[in-house]
């Protein structure tokens, strides 16, 4: 191999039914402005921010067939678990879980409109008591 990756992963993708609400529904859980591209490929897509230059990956939304049995994308919740929270029910998603505390911060799972797994990390935060 001619470089050694630092991490596996590299890039995710999230299937949705409705390109539209899906980034509509990420745009108010994310608070960031998020648009239809239809010039990267076969089909329109829609980027979540990211930055080259910095560690971490990217991901995208596609049009394509949503899986409730999928994998689980995990997310960055800025500024706090209780926002994320908050801005994902009243977005039309919902929580799947209480916080769960790992030694780095504390996550939760919830799912998109469309059933998607995905779920919510902060390095600051400490679970809440169930």
């Amino acid at each position: 191999m001619s470089h050694t990756c630092m991490n596996p992963g590299c890039w995710f993708e999230i299937a949705v039914a409705d390109l539209e609400a899906a980034r509509d529904f990420y745009a108010a859980i994310l608070q960031t402005e998020l648009a239809i591209t239809d010039d990267m490929g076969p089909n329109p897509v829609v980027f979540f921010p990211h930055n080259d230059e910095k560690p971490g990956i990217g991901g995208h939304l596609y049009p394509g067939t949503p899986s409730r049995d999928g994998n689980t994308v995990h997310m960055m919740a800025p500024p706090d678990l209780d926002a994320m929270r908050e801005r994902i029910t009243a977005a039309g998603g919902t929580v799947e879980s209480a916080d769960i505390p790992i030694p780095s911060g504390a996550f939760f799972y919830a799912r998109d409109p469309d059933g998607n797994s995905i779920g919510f990390f902060n390095f600051n935060a400490k679970a809440q008591a169930a």
